[in-house]
C-alpha cells in the first residue's frame, strides 16, 4: 500500500481525539493524485471527503485491506503495525507546530525509508503545505 498522512513538525497526527488541521486544496490534491487508484480511509476521515463518489473506499479496517499499490489515508490510527506492507509514504507537513497526542510512528530513516521528492505549494488554510514522499 501507499501510505498517506498529515504530520505537524512534531510528526502530530491528532489532538485530543481530533485532526490537528484539515485542507480543502490538500483534499483535492489527494483525490488528484490517487485519480484510477484506489484510495481506502476509515469512517473518520471519509467524513472531510463528502461527495467524493467512486473512488474511495471506506472500511474501519482499510490498512488491513488496502493491496499492494491501493492508497491509504491515515489520520487517527498507528501505522507502525503494518508497516512492512507499506511500499511508499507520502506525508503532508503542515509546517507548524500543534499539540499532539498521536504521532506518525515509523521512525523514517532509521527504518530506511529515504526521502525522495520534497514539493511545497499554497493550501486554503496553510500558506505552505509539503508533500514528502519517502521510499526504500
Amino acid at each position: 500500500m501507499i501510505l498517506i498522512a498529515c504530520v505537524d513538525d512534531g510528526f502530530g497526527m491528532m489532538f485530543n481525539h481530533r485532526r490537528q488541521s484539515q485542507d480543502r486544496v490538500l483534499r483535492d490534491h489527494i483525490i488528484a493524485l490517487t485519480s484510477g487508484k484506489q484510495l481506502w480511509m476509515n469512517h473518520y476521515s471519509a467524513k472531510q471527503f463528502d461527495g467524493v463518489a467512486g473512488q474511495i473506499n471506506t472500511d474501519d479496517s482499510c490498512l488491513s485491506e488496502a493491496a499492494p499499490g491501493d492508497y491509504c489515508f491515515v489520520e487517527d490510527e498507528d501505522v507502525t503495525q503494518y508497516e512492512q506492507w507499506i511500499e511508499k509514504i507520502i506525508l503532508y507537513k503542515w509546517n507548524r507546530k500543534y499539540p499532539s497526542d498521536l504521532k506518525f510512528g515509523i521512525p523514517l530513516k532509521e527504518h530506511g525509508w529515504v526521502l525522495s521528492r520534497s514539493t511545497d505549494f499554497a493550501g486554503s488554510s496553510h500558506d505552505k503545505i509539503t508533500e514528502e514522499v519517502y521510499t526504500r
